[in-house]
Order: structure tokens, then C-alpha cells, then sequence
């Protein structure tokens, strides 16, 4: 039988998927695109589920497009706009991980390259393992960027840097990603998903309304001006000051306590 591309998991409100092609260093395969877009979006309706995190199995994170299966033709032929409408499909896994209303979580454990470093910054945060290695990796093979990494990136390292990393193909340490701004920690790779679950964890027990819209905020600032974050604020600002958990958090402030959420 043939092993699962995507396994997941569940517990203590972290849900965790898992690309499974590790003879192919997890590259992005149409079962594994479509399995993972399935999942997340049911994920993303689940009201028990307060943060994912994704990851790969063996020593790579998502080695990007499958280039073993570039070089031959389609059997059936079809037309380049019914290529670009597959592909244009497959993206909406870096859509969803943007923007899903629950906070996402890469844990990079090894390399992502091409669309799998587009994966891996589409999500809100990312951790790596000392091991992890990033790459934008389409010069080596002659493509231009696919599951929104140009974006991303651009939005990452700023316009110069994209670029560089773009046109050179070079490949960053965990470091040097880190000091960039690619990850947001680095960790032993031994200490890797522990690390990830017990802040993960933290995240799925806060107050999820407030963690939606911070999210969502947070993405509007990045293409918008400040009037229209000045605009937005009180919306979501007074639709938390509704929340149970809003009130939870004052009695625990006053009672100089830890609050226990219930993410309503």
C-alpha cells in the first residue's frame, strides 16, 4: 500500500499536517496540494482547532515543485490556460495558510525551496531547526515563481534582497534566514517539534477572536495605508470587547491571575 502524502494530527487544539513524500524531499505533488488544501479548510471551520502547524517528514520541509515530473508532456494535452487554472487552484494552498482565521505555524525542519519556501512564508510564523535550509531555487531550472513567493518574499526581505535571492538561487542557512527576517526562531533540530507544540499550544488556548483579527489586520496593513488601519481598528477592536474571553481577561487582570480562555 502506498504511503499517505499528508498525514495529520490533532491534540490539545493544534492540528499538525505533515507532507509525506520523503523520497521526493516532500515536493508539492497534485495529491499532496490537494489532500493539504482539503484539510486546511476544513481546519479552518473547526471551532476546536486554534492553531496549525505545518511541517515535513524525514529532512525536508517542501523541496518545492517535483522537477522529476517537469520534463515529460502531459498525456492528454492541454492548453496553457488550462495549465494556468491548475495552477492557479494548487495556489490556494499558500492562501489558505495566509489566510485561514486561525494563526498558522511552519516548522521548517529542513529545506524549502521554490514553492515550498512560498508554503513556508505564507504562514504566520516560522520556526526552524538549525538544519533548515531556504532557497528560491527557479533560476537552477529555468521558471520564474509560483505559490506566491514573490510576494512573500518581497514582503520579507524587501525588493533588493528578493531579488538577489531570486536571480543567484542561492541557498540560506537557518541563521542568515533568521537575521533576514524569513523565521522567527531557531531552534535545535532535536528540540524542534517540541518547541513548535508547546507554542502552538499557547497560541490554540488564547482568545481566537482577538488572534483572528490581529491576523487579519496585520495582512491589511501590509498592502494598505494608515488611515485605513485607524478605520479598521475599532470594528475589530470593540467586536472583541464583546467576547466572553475579552471579559475573562479583565476578572483575570484584576484578579491578578492567569486567564483561562475558551476561545468565545
Amino acid at each position: 500500500m502506498a504511503a499517505e502524502v499528508v498525514l495529520t494530527h490533532v491534540t490539545d487544539r493544534v492540528a499538525t499536517l505533515t507532507f509525506n513524500r520523503t523520497e521526493k524531499l516532500n515536493a508539492l505533488s497534485p495529491e499532496l496540494i490537494a489532500q493539504s488544501i482539503e484539510v486546511l479548510t476544513q481546519w479552518g471551520r473547526d471551532s476546536e482547532i486554534g492553531a496549525i502547524v505545518v511541517t515535513g517528514a524525514g529532512r525536508a520541509f517542501c523541496a518545492g515543485g517535483d522537477v522529476s515530473g517537469m520534463s515529460g508532456e502531459a498525456s492528454v494535452p492541454i492548453t496553457l490556460e488550462q495549465r494556468i487554472d491548475r495552477l492557479r487552484d494548487a495556489q490556494q494552498l499558500s492562501w489558505l495558510l495566509y489566510n485561514l482565521p486561525k494563526v498558522t505555524i511552519a516548522a521548517v525542519n529542513g529545506f524549502a525551496m521554490g514553492a515550498g519556501l512560498g508554503v513556508c512564508l505564507a504562514c504566520d510564523l516560522r520556526i526552524a531547526s538549525e538544519s533548515a535550509r531556504f532557497g528560491t531555487a527557479y533560476a537552477k531550472v529555468g521558471l520564474g515563481g509560483d505559490f506566491g513567493v514573490t510576494w512573500l518574499l518581497t514582503h520579507s526581505v524587501g525588493p533588493a534582497k528578493a531579488k538577489e535571492l531570486f536571480f543567484s538561487a542561492d541557498i540560506v542557512d537557518a541563521a542568515e534566514a533568521h537575521r533576514l527576517g524569513l523565521v522567527n526562531r531557531v531552534v535545535a533540530p532535536d528540540a524542534l517539534m517540541s518547541q513548535v507544540t508547546e507554542f502552538a499550544a499557547r497560541i490554540a488556548h488564547g482568545p481566537q477572536t482577538s488572534l483572528r483579527y490581529m491576523k487579519a489586520n496585520v495582512n491589511l496593513a501590509a498592502t494598505s495605508d494608515f488611515r485605513t488601519l485607524l478605520d479598521r481598528e475599532p470594528e475589530t477592536h470593540l467586536r472583541c470587547a464583546m467576547t466572553e474571553d475579552h471579559r475573562e481577561g479583565v476578572r483575570a487582570f484584576m484578579e491578578k491571575r492567569a486567564p483561562k480562555f475558551q476561545g468565545r
